[in-house]
Formats: C-alpha cells, sequence, structure tokens
C-alpha cells in the first residue's frame, strides 16, 4: 500500500481555483474552515435562510445560492448528506458540468466534482459528464475530530480515490485538497470508489454504529432480566466499553488483551465466539452481499422518498428503551 504523506502533495495546485463546499454540516464546516485555513479560496452553497446558510455566514463564509456556488466554483465539493445528494446534483450542479471553459492561458479547464463518501457514484444515483474530474477523499472520523486534529496540528487518516481524471491533473488535485484538510500530515492511502463505499456500510451496519449497539442492548437486557440492578448492567456493557475501545484504537487486538486481568483474558477470547457465533457471521455475508448488490442504497432511496418511516419508529423505539433511561438516571446521579 502506498501512504501519501506532506511531502507527496502540494496545496500551489489549487492556486486561483474556487473551492465551493454544497453543505455546511458535520463534514461541510469542518472541511470548508480546514480549506481557508490552508489559504484556498472557499464559497458555500446553502439554502437561502436555513440553519447551514446562517452558520457558514457566522462562521465568516461568503454563502451563496448552491446554483451559483456550483456555477462560479472549479472544484465543487458535495458534502450534503447521502440521500439528499442526487437532488442537489440535478438541479444545481448538473446544469454548469455540461462543457469545459477555456482558461486565462487558453487551454481548457475542467471543473472537479469532489466526495467524501462514494455512495452516489458507486450506484450511479449521480453521473458525471466525461469532461468533469470526480475524485473523492474520505477522512476515517467525523467532522468534528477532523477540525479539532488540523487546529492541533494533526491529521485525520484518509482515503483517496479517482473515478474520473478528464484533466490529467485530478490526483494532485485530491491529494493537494487532502494536504489543505490535514490528512497527509497522518497519511493518505487509495482505493476505487466503491470499494470505500462497501466497507464504510459495512462497518457502519456490523460493527461501528448497528452491531455495538445492538450488543450492548442485548447484554443489558440479559443481565436486566437475570435480576442484575439496571445501573450496574450499564456500567458494565456500556459505560466500559469506551475503556475497551481506546486499547483497541490504540494498541490492536492483541494489545488490548495485554491490558486486562487474566480472567477477562480467559473469558473473552474462549467465550466470545459463542456470541459472534456463526450466525452473526452468516448476517455480515449477507448484509454485504446486500450492499454490493445495491439492495442496501434501493432500499435507502425508497425510504427516504417516504420521509424515512422505518427509521422514525426505529428512533422512537431505540429512545424508549432501558438503557437509555437508566442512562440519563446515572449520567445525572454521578455528574457523568
Amino acid at each position: 500500500m502506498r501512504v501519501y504523506k506532506d511531502r507527496d502533495a502540494d496545496v500551489a495546485h489549487l492556486k486561483g481555483k474556487l473551492i465551493a463546499v454544497l453543505g455546511y454540516g458535520s463534514q461541510g464546516s469542518a472541511q470548508a474552515q480546514c480549506f481557508r485555513d490552508s489559504g484556498l479560496r472557499v464559497i458555500v452553497g446553502a439554502r437561502k435562510g436555513g440553519k447551514s446558510w446562517r452558520k457558514a455566514k457566522h462562521d465568516g463564509f461568503r454563502v451563496v445560492s448552491m446554483d451559483e456556488a456550483a456555477k462560479r466554483a472549479d472544484i465543487i465539493c458535495m458534502l450534503t448528506s447521502d440521500s439528499s445528494q442526487p437532488e442537489v446534483y440535478e438541479r444545481f450542479v448538473r446544469p454548469h458540468l455540461a462543457g469545459t471553459r477555456q482558461h486565462l492561458g487558453g487551454g481548457k479547464q475542467h471543473k472537479t466534482l469532489y466526495f467524501s463518501h462514494g455512495f452516489n457514484i458507486t450506484y450511479k444515483l449521480i453521473k458525471p459528464p466525461r469532461n468533469t474530474d470526480v475524485i473523492m477523499v474520505a477522512p476515517h472520523g467525523p467532522g468534528r475530530q477532523l477540525r479539532e486534529l488540523f487546529v492541533e496540528g494533526k491529521g485525520l487518516p484518509a482515503l483517496l480515490a479517482i473515478h474520473q481524471d478528464a484533466s490529467g491533473h485530478a490526483k494532485r488535485i485530491a491529494l493537494a485538497l487532502a494536504k489543505a484538510c490535514g490528512f497527509t500530515r497522518t497519511g493518505v492511502f487509495e482505493a476505487p470508489f466503491n470499494h470505500e463505499t462497501f466497507a464504510d456500510l459495512f462497518s457502519e451496519q456490523a460493527v461501528l454504529c448497528g452491531g455495538v449497539s445492538e450488543l450492548v442492548k442485548s447484554a443489558y437486557e440479559t443481565l436486566v432480566r437475570a435480576g442484575i440492578e439496571p445501573e450496574l448492567a450499564w456500567f458494565c456493557c456500556l459505560y466500559e466499553l469506551k475503556l475497551t475501545v481506546d486499547l483497541l484504537h490504540k494498541e490492536g487486538i492483541e494489545g488490548m488483551w495485554s491490558h486486562v486481568s487474566e480472567t477477562a483474558h480467559y473469558g473473552g477470547r474462549i467465550r466470545g465466539r459463542r456470541v459472534i457465533g456463526r450466525e452473526a457471521r452468516r448476517e455480515m455475508q449477507l448484509m454485504l452481499k446486500e450492499i454490493m448488490r445495491g439492495e442496501f442504497a434501493r432500499e435507502l432511496a425508497g425510504q427516504a422518498r417516504k420521509k424515512m418511516p422505518r427509521l422514525r419508529q426505529a428512533k422512537r423505539a431505540g429512545l424508549g428503551h432501558g438503557i437509555e433511561r437508566t442512562g440519563r438516571q446515572v449520567r445525572r446521579n454521578f455528574n457523568l
């Protein structure tokens, strides 16, 4: 694997280019501020008068309509939600990608379409014209962490992908943008758009968000049903999880084992696979197939058209779960 560092990227490749950040949520706000702090020309495209418009104004950006931002910019950063991007692209971006523009030096100037997640390109929900550079720089972490590390002089690791290289300079532009966000301080590696999409969706569903949440709730329920105090179950199954995750993050799985008690080491190694057994592994394989075949993308698109009824129902159920009530009480009593 080639890892790109600061020495491999040059922000000077972006000299004179105007960057439009469409969307000013977690990633949009963080990346826009990092681009600006790296000396780049940045405007923000948002819905006039909306929350993002007001926030970007407050942060000192020139804020314009998405249509104007896409028209004026050399680099268009698609940083709205995955579900909203196809509509944003069709209404505001695609009309301004129809043809190349003449550069002041006489040559053709190609616009660049920039993503931080490969979802809409992988599933062909967005189909850019061939004369457009299509790139991705995907940070491995949320926008808030991205910004905090940048300010500290550090950076998140990130993935770089090139879907279309119409100009012949797409990779150096992507590396320059990665450097402007601080990613090359730690390291940037390259992979295809679809691999980033498949791995990201699967990890969110099977581990990072879905899997770990269901594991914690199931463990909590098991203890409470056996007569264990809810507060004790909460501390053991949820609160202490951070301690283990911090060790996993810093030293890996084997490093984590070296820091726990012999009892925890033996019990965890020998019995852990009974929880994540054959059935769980079969479900993981099925989930990945659904992602790779586009079934999850179609399901998500269908739900988005209906205003996400399944998600709203799941959220209501989650808020009413005993672990949430216990958590609120424990945090209040212990000032956590």
